[in-house]
């Protein structure tokens, strides 16, 4: 824990010094610990920043412990900062990535059980009511829509609420790619942005076909979207199973800014930890 610990705060500081980030003169603890400690807390406290700043400090790893309402305030201020990291890390990773093979999906993140709804505190809206098809039930909560490359390393992300669907999901999604290859599922079969995507950006969707498609059905294509889709899957399964049972938060933002770290410390683990 100690090595990966100081690798992940190595890489943050390097990545905010030359991203010409400004910190306040006054400040005893960098905006790079912070996010360290934050990050520590999602690979191993299942996102508990109290448990993750006091067994960091107990092995010196940080020096100053900053109190609990202190860290929170600094954590909410640098929430923007933490996103964008991670969409540029995301762009150095398309970079270096030498496939133009990139998959996309959405997965659900519950708010509280369906059976609390009416108590939940943190935001009351018909809107956050969605639906998970697979499952054939619905959840109280938010969607997480994410771009991943082919061997399922997050590059892009973006949360909606729970009602929204995956279209408007990837509406939302920068999709900063040139003459790539998109693999997602049946949910994104959608003809106008297939060609409006192949036209304007030279991206080609590859979404799997039904029998009464009125496109071509090749049987060799769907066996290999098929094996493709199982990239995303394993990724977004393995990020979900970071989760803790029951995501601690007091409002939305916090809630949305503790999915927002569960990615940003997946794609560090995935791109230089492992």
């Amino acid at each position: 824990m100690c090595d990966s610990t100081l690798a992940i705060y190595c890489f943050i500081d390097d990545f905010l010094k030359q991203s010409e980030h400004k910190e306040d003169i006054r400040i005893e603890v960098s905006d790079a610990e912070i996010i360290t400690i934050a990050i520590c807390a999602m690979l191993h406290f299942g996102g508990n920043f109290e448990r993750s700043r006091l067994v960091l400090h107990e092995l010196g790893l940080v020096k100053r412990l900053l109190s609990r309402s202190r860290f929170s305030r600094r954590m909410n201020r640098l929430a923007d900062l933490i996103q964008r990291l991670f969409h540029q890390l995301g762009s150095v990773l398309k970079d270096l990535h030498w496939e133009s093979r990139y998959l996309l999906d959405s997965f659900p993140v519950a708010l509280c059980d369906n059976i609390r709804i009416p108590r939940c505190r943190i935001v009351q809206d018909e809107r956050y009511r969605g639906k998970m098809a697979s499952k054939r039930r619905y959840f109280y909560g938010v969607r997480v829509q994410i771009m991943a490359t082919a061997d399922g390393i997050p590059l892009e992300f973006c949360i909606l609420p729970g009602a929204c669907s995956d279209l408007q999901g990837m509406a939302e999604l920068a999709l900063d790619l040139k003459a790539a290859e998109l693999l997602v599922d049946s949910a994104y079969n959608f003809y106008e942005w297939e060609d409006y995507l192949l036209e304007t950006e030279a991206i080609k969707l590859q979404v799997p076909r039904k029998a009464n498609s009125k496109r071509s059905r090749e049987p060799w294509l769907e066996i290999y979207k098929s094996v493709m889709r199982k990239h995303i899957e394993t990724t977004i399964g393995e990020i979900t199973k970071m989760f803790p049972k029951k995501i601690h938060a007091t409002n939305l933002n916090g809630f949305l800014l503790k999915i927002a770290l569960f990615l940003f410390a997946y794609q560090i683990e995935r791109a230089f930890i492992q």
